[in-house]
């Protein structure tokens, strides 16, 4: 069973820095793009970066020059560094990846890891 398993959320000071990261597991035959979505209270679900197996990345607006994704593909692992956190980037951080596997080629969550920025 493919599954992918978050780390590294947790609270941090305004202007601070955390790094999540992103494996997947299980039998799988390849990994596509890989992305970080976030939601807060009360909102959707939104994408926040986003790279692909080629290595292209994509940002929202309101993290570019603060964030960075990016992916080690023998690791089967994507990472969001995140730096000059803002209370704002409080939410539930999930990690995103299409991936073909046995059962087909399908997106997969993670479950989610929280981060909380005070100010």
């Amino acid at each position: 069973q493919v599954q992918l398993v978050e780390s590294g959320g947790g609270l941090v000071q305004s202007g601070g820095s955390l790094r999540l990261s992103c494996a997947a597991s299980g039998s799988m035959f390849s990994i596509g793009t890989m992305g970080w979505y976030c939601q807060a209270p009360g909102k959707e679900r939104e994408l926040v970066a986003r790279v692909t197996s080629g290595g292209s990345t994509t940002y929202a607006d309101s993290v570019k020059g603060r964030f960075f994704i990016s992916r080690d593909n023998a690791k089967k692992t994507t990472y969001l560094q995140m730096t000059s956190l803002k209370p704002e980037d409080t939410a539930v951080y999930y990690c995103n990846a299409d991936i073909v596997s046995r059962w087909g080629d399908r997106d997969y969550w993670g479950q989610g890891t929280q981060v909380t920025v005070s100010s």
